[in-house]
């Protein structure tokens, strides 16, 4: 009777299966790396409208967002095996001042002088900023000559509280009838108010404190820790996109 003989060898599935699971992994990969930049971006978003809505203007402008997708970096691989995707919203501001701002409105602070013993808190009536154009600055008594307003509102003239700390004054001053703020100006040559103004006899234009707290206006962890809530659902939706 013939015979029928069967050889049986292993086959090699291994490499039809680990193509399979790196696609899946690279699909992992590509879905962290989406969902980590949408996350930085919403959370920058978020934070700048945060500051306009607490009445700090364009001072959001002085941050901006990255993350390993919008740097070219992507996935971090571990020596140990594993892998990880990140974002990050920063200060991107070169500006001492805009740097210290955002420090303080987003953690609170409380602002010393630096120079002397007193800080000075230029009045209502003094504008906040002066200065031509791409030069504007914030008004204070040392720069108060520089930027001419001892010809535009008046000289300093140092003066003291009833409770003994100092002020410096304006001698003869109109201010806004209406109570405008950043009104004051000096005077007519006839020593009149000008229209529309009201004539100060003396006009205080700074008061002297040893130092002031601000309290942050922007609670930045809140922002973050909505956003890491919301990444699975980010990931789940750029997921669905690689799959596409």
């Amino acid at each position: 009777m013939p015979r029928l003989a069967a050889k049986l060898e292993r086959g090699n599935y291994a490499g039809p299966y680990r193509a399979f699971g790196l696609a899946i992994d690279r699909r992992l990969e590509l879905a962290a790396l989406e969902a980590t930049d949408k996350a930085a971006r919403k959370a920058l978003g978020q934070i700048r409208g945060a500051m306009q809505s607490a009445g700090l203007g364009r001072l959001g402008n002085g941050l901006s967002a990255a993350s390993d997708l919008s740097s070219g970096r992507g996935i971090h691989r571990r020596e140990a095996g594993g892998w990880s995707a990140s974002g990050v919203v920063f200060v991107r501001s070169r500006s001492e001042r805009t740097r210290g701002a955002i420090e303080s409105y987003t953690g609170g602070s409380e602002i010393r002088p630096v120079r002397g013993r007193w800080l000075w808190i230029a009045t209502p009536d003094i504008q906040r900023l002066a200065g031509g154009k791409g030069k504007r600055q914030r008004v204070t008594p040392a720069n108060w000559q520089e930027l001419g307003l001892d010809q535009r509102i008046g000289p300093l003239v140092p003066l003291k509280s009833i409770d003994g700390r100092p002020l410096l004054a304006v001698e003869g001053a109109g201010v806004s009838l209406t109570g405008a703020r950043g009104s004051a100006r000096s005077l007519t040559k006839s020593g009149r108010a000008r229209r529309g103004q009201i004539k100060r006899q003396l006009l205080v234009a700074f008061v002297a404190i040893p130092r002031t707290s601000r309290a942050a206006r922007v609670d930045v962890p809140a922002i973050i820790q909505s956003i890491q809530a919301d990444l699975p659902r980010l990931f789940r939706e750029a997921l669905e996109r690689t799959a596409k």
